[in-house]
């Protein structure tokens, strides 16, 4: 019974909220960053839209870890990716301003793709090597001109089809390495549950979010050392997730 109470309250209530809240905070972005203020429009809009989705589909949220980021500082964050819903947990919850690397699709979405790039997200072609570098690259220059914000990345560059940790790919680290950022492990938990893989059926449940210590900046390693560290943040990562998902 509460499961169908749940479901028409989702999408009498929550569904129709949430797409006038979506077009009005593009607009506000899209709008905002004609006039500057980029680290304000990139950051806050985001970050308002992202917690009324928790707070729209009735899902708690917990954070551990805030006391390891100080404010002010760049960091390369890097997370396991559960669901689509992770991005309204990191951004909604995560407390800084920060950039994303984003599947260069998503650029195609009305509206929200403008916005998107007005705030100066990072759109990720790996259609090629090349095309994969000069992400890489343009991601590197973003943070370095946006004055004090993050990168996200999730390094195992898709979601889980099953809720469980995937390997980890080199990108992020590389680009902590050559900007000579400090590397923060997330682990996110619980937004597989509300949100799977190709589904829309939303289901409400607890949210938790894990912010670990702050990793120094790697120095100059080759490849192989860089995949060494990568594995090392998904072991991390993976002492923090829910017993169901190891």
């Amino acid at each position: 019974m509460l499961k169908i109470l749940y479901k028409i309250y989702f999408w009498l209530v929550a569904v129709p909220l949430y797409a006038i809240a979506t077009a009005l905070t593009a607009t506000t972005v899209i709008v905002g960053r004609m006039f500057g203020g980029e680290k304000f429009f990139s950051y806050y809009p985001g970050m308002v839209w992202s917690r009324l989705a928790t707070v729209l589909t009735l899902c708690p949220v917990k954070v551990t870890g805030r006391e390891h980021i100080t404010k002010g500082q760049s960091y390369v964050f890097v997370s396991n990716h559960q669901s689509a819903f992770d991005i309204f947990l990191i951004y909604g919850h995560l407390g800084v301003p920060i950039k994303w690397m984003m599947k260069k699709g998503l650029e195609k979405i009305p509206l929200v793709g403008l916005a998107c790039k007005k705030a100066g997200f990072i759109f990720v072609d790996n259609s090629s090597a090349k095309a994969a570098q000069k992400s890489v690259l343009e991601a590197k220059e973003k943070i370095k001109n946006s004055g004090g914000s993050s990168l996200i990345v999730f390094p195992e560059g898709g979601r889980t089809k099953d809720g469980h940790l995937q390997a980890f790919k080199r990108g992020a680290y590389l680009i902590a390495m050559e900007m000579q950022l400090p590397i923060v492990p997330i682990t996110l938990n619980g937004t597989y549950k509300v949100m799977k893989m190709n589904s829309f059926n939303i289901m409400p449940h607890r949210l938790e979010m894990f912010i670990h210590e702050a990793l120094a900046p790697p120095p100059d390693m080759g490849k192989e050392h860089l995949q060494a560290l990568a594995d090392t943040t998904r072991e991390t990562i993976f002492a923090s997730l829910w017993k169901e998902f190891q």
